[in-house]
């Protein structure tokens, strides 16, 4: 099959740094082309790939300090996705929403993986304009806040088996929170935690420039004023099996509708368990007492702390390989692919079907006229409106 992925261009593929996005492309790129898929990356030029790569942009953008704006860079890439669309027999996107206005041509072809929080109140009427884009989520919680859209699929994330490392004894003695200082993700709980538990707490995140004032008037006095606490800053991928494989455990005490927490698969792939509070997606993807704790406040969690000489790493790992490796997650987008509309089997080679089947030169057709029902994945509303869009916005 000939695939496109369309990552952010944010980072590079896979990230030198932080970046979760960009690293589930990064897997499922590598994991495609290994099972004999052709795949094309659309990324920043400093992505390393086994796969085709379309370089479009110089370097990650985030990593770029001459770059004030990253929605011109994204925007010249996705017309290079579409005038580049015929070759593909799936274009499968990564780009938020930036891409829905030019893909009707070949939508029957596509699949959108939401990677981020969808309870915004400025998305309710992006997606009341374009509920008819074939969408993925990452778990079952980031689907409530927009249920009324074209859901295909649920695809969990997943790592390649062989990157981090088991670490059966740790030797650490250390509690570890890793990610992004910001007020969804705890790290002022993180350190309340360590504190009251009696532990040593590692911090090792970015700190985003909108961040920076929470971290300089919030978390900043927090770890001078706490000896228990070392903030270490970013860390690399290469970083991460050591930090993570010697803590004793992980704590991700977030209060937002986290859509995953990378971080949460990647401990247990190091056999460390990870201690959750209940919000967004933890409750999916951490298995209370298998591959950590789920908690609902403080006292909850350093009861938890307290209790982590008694968990079984090895089980840990075993409910990583079962349910979190990049190999499900490549069977699971391709099974999807396949039920897409717009893929026929002809001479047992799949190919796209341009345009719902409509003549490429087709004059739009008015709303009054009948809609064609040929894909009934695609209500009508959403094919007339993809002939004709803006009969849906007046409506």
């Amino acid at each position: 099959m000939k695939i496109a992925q369309i990552a952010p261009l944010y980072e590079s593929c896979p990230p030198r740094l932080y970046g979760g996005s960009e690293r589930v492309v990064s897997y499922l790129t590598e994991e495609l082309v290994r099972q004999g898929h052709d795949v094309t990356l659309f990324a920043s030029g400093d992505s390393r790939t086994s796969a085709r790569l379309e370089a479009c942009c110089e370097t990650a953008l985030r990593l770029d300090p001459r770059i004030k704006d990253p929605i011109p860079f994204h925007v010249v890439m996705l017309d290079k996705v579409r005038a580049a669309a015929d070759q593909f027999d799936v274009l499968h996107f990564h780009t938020d929403v930036l891409h829905y206005p030019l893909i009707r041509d070949f939508l029957d072809r596509t699949v959108t993986t939401l990677h981020g929080r969808q309870d915004l109140l400025e998305l309710k009427p992006l997606y009341s304009a374009f509920s008819h884009v074939p969408v993925v989520s990452i778990s079952n919680d980031q689907r409530k806040p927009i249920p009324a859209v074209n859901w295909v699929g649920n695809v969990y994330h997943g790592l390649p088996r062989d990157l981090l490392a088991f670490n059966p004894s740790p030797k650490g003695d250390y509690l570890a929170f890793l990610g992004r200082i910001s007020p969804e993700k705890g790290p002022d709980r993180a350190i309340e935690i360590a504190t009251r538990a009696g532990a040593k707490l590692k911090i090792a995140a970015k700190i985003d420039k909108v961040d920076q004032d929470y971290w300089e008037k919030e978390i900043k006095p927090l770890v001078d004023g706490h000896p228990n606490v070392e903030f270490i800053g970013e860390i690399t991928e290469g970083d991460k099996a050591e930090f993570l494989g010697e803590a004793s455990a992980l704590l991700f005490p977030i209060e937002w509708p986290e859509p995953f927490g990378m971080v949460t698969i990647e401990a247990m792939a190091c056999g460390t368990p990870v201690i959750a509070y209940k919000n967004g997606s933890a409750p999916e993807v951490v298995d209370d007492g298998v591959s950590g704790y789920l908690v609902d406040d403080i006292p909850q969690a350093v009861e938890a702390v307290l209790r982590i000489d008694e968990f079984d790493r090895a089980r840990a790992r075993r409910c990583f390989e079962r349910r979190f490796s990049i190999e499900r997650v490549a069977v699971d987008y391709l099974d999807i692919y396949r039920s897409l509309p717009g893929l026929l089997r002809t001479n047992g080679r799949v190919r796209p079907e341009v345009g719902f089947g409509l003549p490429i030169a087709a004059p739009p057709i008015p709303a009054s006229a009948p809609v064609p029902r040929r894909h009934p994945v695609l209500p009508a509303v959403a094919l007339q409106a993809l002939a004709c869009p803006q009969t849906l916005l007046e409506e």
